[in-house]
């Protein structure tokens, strides 16, 4: 019997395309699913498009996160602590195995999650996560071939490449305070001369952060963090998703990195690592 995987959709004024993102994911061939859509409180339609989708599927379900995060947005305006509440929110409703995550505005080719726990248990690993490619309605539905296109583009990091990377992106404040660094203020991070302290290499996470999938073990021991708290945030002030991949790597040494674009990002650019994306990787 196939294990069961939770998905949790954060979910923020998202009316317009969650019903896609909802959608891919319940076309998934990994049929043995949760769909936990968290609502951090929208105040769109949001909840009315969700449970109209729930009535279709009962592996749908809603729920409204019960706080509003006073610190969602920053003095310049940012939002910086997008999702990461309704996705701690959403562990705690989360019944699977293993865990993973949608955004609501975006979409996963069909077999992703199936793709993404077959490398896992392949590769003996405890969290996987693959690439991005810009979001497009003409492969909704579509499987994409991983195992065709893996042959032919070889491309992974794995644990010990990916312990190193999160060592090296630590700033060096993080490994002699500890958890002390959260009192300081994100105005004396940030600070000119005293950000190399708090900010190593500034590399992203070398894939689509906010789409790993991963043991239920890991939320034992690694959570989202806010932005105070976190070791690996953006220098714009959010990262929560650089922070939690990052810290889970260097927590458990058991994760992987696959260079395969399985998961939609709303993103008017394409990544560059797909400009030429030969169509024969895409499956009906």
């Amino acid at each position: 019997m196939k294990p069961l995987i939770s998905v949790i959709i954060p979910a923020h004024n998202s009316a317009t395309t969650i019903g896609t993102a909802i959608r891919s994911i319940a076309s998934q061939t990994w049929r043995e699913l949760e769909i936990i859509v968290i609502d951090d409180n929208s105040a769109d339609d949001t909840r009315s498009v969700v449970l109209a989708l729930a009535k279709e599927d009962p592996r749908i379900s809603y729920y409204a996160l019960p706080f509003n995060d006073p610190n969602r947005v920053n003095s310049r305006g940012r939002n910086i602590n997008a999702g990461y509440s309704a996705r701690n929110y959403g562990f705690e409703k989360a019944r699977g195995a293993y865990i993973t995550f949608q955004d609501a505005d975006d979409a996963s080719f069909a077999n992703r999650i199936e793709a993404q726990y077959d490398l896992l248990i392949k590769h003996d690993s405890m969290h996987v996560t693959f690439d991005w490619q810009s979001f497009d309605e003409k492969y909704l539905g579509k499987r994409f071939d991983i195992d065709a296109y893996l042959k032919d583009r070889p491309g992974m990091m794995g644990p010990d490449e990916l312990a190193r990377l999160a060592r090296r992106t630590k700033g060096v404040a993080y490994k002699i305070l500890g958890s002390l660094a959260a009192y300081i203020p994100w105005s004396i991070k940030t600070a000119r001369i005293l950000n190399k302290a708090f900010f190593g290499a500034l590399d992203p996470y070398p894939a689509s952060g906010n789409s790993s999938l991963f043991k239920r073990e890991v939320i034992d021991k690694v959570r989202f963090r806010k932005l105070a708290d976190r070791v690996w945030p953006s220098f714009m002030g959010r990262g929560a998703d650089r922070d939690f991949n990052f810290e889970v790597a260097e927590t458990f040494g058991r994760s992987h990195v696959f260079f395969a674009p399985m998961y939609m990002w709303r993103q008017t650019k394409q990544n560059e690592r797909y400009d030429n994306m030969p169509e024969k990787y895409i499956i009906g």
